[in-house]
């Protein structure tokens, strides 16, 4: 419970999924005074252990109708393809007047899944913190996970202005930047700057280990910058990328479409010796990377802005 004399937001949240974002938000709720009360559901008997044993929570539940009776604040950080078993459980046990959200990167289908077992009483304000990592777990999150990261409410049509200001409120004392927009605008937008990304580095990892003609010490032996980025991002939790593709599907494939029509024109210019076409490309390319750095969202340290290694 939150004893540093700040009052805080929420008498009791209850978090829903305790892996890397929930642990996060656990971990920055604690050191922020966010809530008198944290409640801390997961459906495996271990993972509940865990988070026990790292003293994420005030309360553990497994069920998480239990977990959410009485939270004034629930946030569901779930695989977005079980959002909407999680909203069936939950909405017979919410209380009136609580503001239900989740972390989802997909938000149109999460919408579809979720609202129907919401009742009346509550808010739905769906979120996507866009904050992550390759780890998962509850061992992987910390408290500054959010610091000066973006996260899109997408509140329906219809949402109380006042449960989305609330929420709008907790993301920024989280550390975040925050912007509201459409379901289907967020699908849009996070299809190209995360879904098509990490797509390409499953693929390309992919790729390299199905080629016959280089080993797999080879792979690793000289893998440079560039790979060793996509295994990293080609790293993260299989189950949650699963769901984002098979549940934003539309417009996913939409980005991909785009993505390779540029990429035949590419291939063309490399074919025919079209050096004036690569060099126009990659100039444009790189005023991309410029825009990110000026508003702060990368830096332009050496590998990627990671830092040094830790030992």
């Amino acid at each position: 419970m939150s004893t540093d004399g700040k009052t805080p937001m929420f008498e009791r949240v209850a978090l829903v999924g305790i892996g890397l974002i929930g642990s996060s938000l656990a971990r920055v709720i604690r050191r922020e005074g966010l809530a008198r009360e944290i409640v801390v559901s997961t459906r495996r008997a271990e993972t509940l252990a865990r988070a026990r044993e790292l003293g994420l929570g005030d309360a553990y539940e497994q069920d998480a109708g239990k977990a959410v009776e009485g939270a004034d604040l629930v946030v569901v950080s779930v695989p977005v393809g079980s959002s909407g078993a999680v909203a069936q459980a939950i909405g017979p046990h919410l209380a009136p007047g609580a503001i239900v959200s989740d972390v989802g990167s997909v938000k149109a289908d999460v919408v579809r899944q979720m609202a129907p077992h919401l009742p009346p009483h509550v808010h739905f304000v769906p979120a996507h913190p866009v904050a992550g990592t390759e780890h998962s777990g509850p061992d992987a999150g910390f408290a500054e996970l959010f610091e000066n990261k973006w996260c899109i409410l997408t509140p329906p049509t219809g949402t109380d202005e006042a449960a989305v200001e609330k929420l709008l409120a907790f993301w920024r004392a989280c550390g975040s930047k925050v912007e509201t927009m459409t379901p289907e605008h967020h699908d849009l937008v996070l299809a190209i700057t995360s879904h098509i990304p990490h797509l390409m580095a499953y693929n390309i990892v992919g790729t390299a280990a199905d080629l016959e003609m280089v080993t797999a010490s080879e792979v690793i032996k000289f893998s440079a910058g560039g790979f060793r980025d996509f295994t990293r991002i080609a790293a993260s939790d299989p189950t949650m990328w699963r769901d984002v593709f098979l549940h934003n599907k539309e417009a996913v494939l939409e980005m991909l479409g785009r993505f390779i029509e540029d990429l035949f024109v590419l291939q063309r210019a490399i074919r025919f010796g079209d050096g004036d076409t690569l060099f126009e490309h990659f100039t444009e390319t790189r005023a991309i990377r410029r825009g990110i750095l000026d508003i702060g969202q990368d830096t332009a340290a050496p590998d990627f802005g990671r830092g040094p290694k830790k030992s």
